[in-house]
């Protein structure tokens, strides 16, 4: 035990990516469930502070922490398994920013923290995720997230027949 201060360094993950605005329609991408199957998968996310955020059939669960639309939107993120009601993860913070950028929309989206362990599949998840944004918010056929997952695998140098647990 000490008196003084233990400074600690959290392992994040962030990206910032560029999109077709306007701002609207990508807030409307990030925070809405008619859109969220279009490239995250389906889920909801209540549009209010204190909201519940359910994705992936109940594998990633929260509570939204900041809704500031068209600009902020934050949650909590808990993975559970099926059938758990209590997580075996650390909660962490999801934070998806956007920012006027000429007639684009600056997303800077942070994760934090990320376990060690999960660092580079988390990089391998939200880059799939955003791929995938990206090519619902431009109109673009979209390819199955299969094929956009052993893409950024490669990428980040994830052994899919092998993640972490």
């Amino acid at each position: 035990m000490a008196d003084s201060a233990e400074f600690l360094k959290t392992p994040a993950v962030r990206f910032v990516r560029l999109l077709p605005g306007p701002i609207e329609r990508v807030w409307e991408f990030i925070s809405t469930p008619k859109r969220l199957p279009e490239w995250f998968g389906g889920g909801r996310i209540d549009s209010r502070l204190g909201g519940t955020v359910e994705l992936m059939d109940g594998h990633i669960r929260g509570v939204v922490t900041q809704w500031e639309p068209p600009r902020r939107l934050a949650y909590t993120w808990n993975v559970f398994s099926p059938g758990e009601t209590r997580s075996a993860y650390p909660e962490s913070y999801l934070t998806l920013e956007l920012e006027p950028a000429g007639d684009q929309v600056r997303l800077t989206l942070s994760h934090l923290p990320v376990l060690e362990r999960f660092e580079t599949q988390n990089a391998m998840g939200w880059h799939t995720f955003l791929d995938l944004l990206e090519a619902a918010i431009k109109g673009e056929p979209r390819l199955p997230r299969a094929d956009y997952m052993k893409r950024n695998a490669e990428r980040y140098g994830v052994d899919l027949q092998d993640l972490a647990r």
